[in-house]
């Protein structure tokens, strides 16, 4: 039975030791997923290293339980949103930059722009209660999909893709 790393976000501290300890480059810190295939069966290192005590180990075959979201109030969960929104929105307009422009340093700065603003409204986003599949959130949503005329194969993508990423529904659907 292998046991592999797994991070929880909520309380990872972005110190990123985990990237540099880890053996085979299983850890990816820009999206918090670990790559199963890479993992060492019971190496530690990611889980030893972690100030924050985000990483820990799991058994493959045992399904995984993850925590509840944290609660947020709605007035924080709306700021979050706008802000979330504001950076979307900062990330289009350096895309449409980087489109126009004709310097190549400048392209690579709007590049990093652009991309710094998507992470930091995923950031807000997961943290307001959006990207992590267990959230109430998100079941909402699928609920809503499921009920709407929202077109049927574009919701059984999302499906392919939320059991790809949490291993099992959780008896969502």
């Amino acid at each position: 039975m292998k046991t592999i790393a797994v991070r929880d976000l909520t309380k990872c501290t972005k110190d990123c030791l985990c990237l540099y300890v880890c053996p085979t480059g299983a850890t990816d810190t820009e999206d918090g997923k670990i790559d199963t295939d890479k993992c060492i069966d019971d190496c530690r290192q990611c889980v030893d290293a972690c100030p924050s005590g985000a990483m820990s180990l799991v058994s493959e075959e045992v399904p995984k339980i993850y925590p509840p979201q944290h609660y947020r109030e709605n007035a924080v969960r709306q700021k979050m949103y706008k802000l979330a929104d504001s950076k979307l929105r900062q990330e289009q307009i350096a895309k449409a930059l980087h489109e126009e422009s004709t310097d190549e340093n400048e392209k690579t700065f709007l590049k990093g722009i652009a991309k710094s603003n998507r992470l930091m409204a995923e950031d807000l986003m997961r943290e307001g209660g959006y990207l992590l599949p267990q959230s109430n959130n998100v079941k909402a949503l699928l609920s809503y999909l499921q009920e709407s005329d929202f077109p049927e194969a574009e919701q059984d993508t999302l499906k392919k893709l939320l059991r790809h990423t949490t291993g099992k529904l959780l008896g969502l659907l």
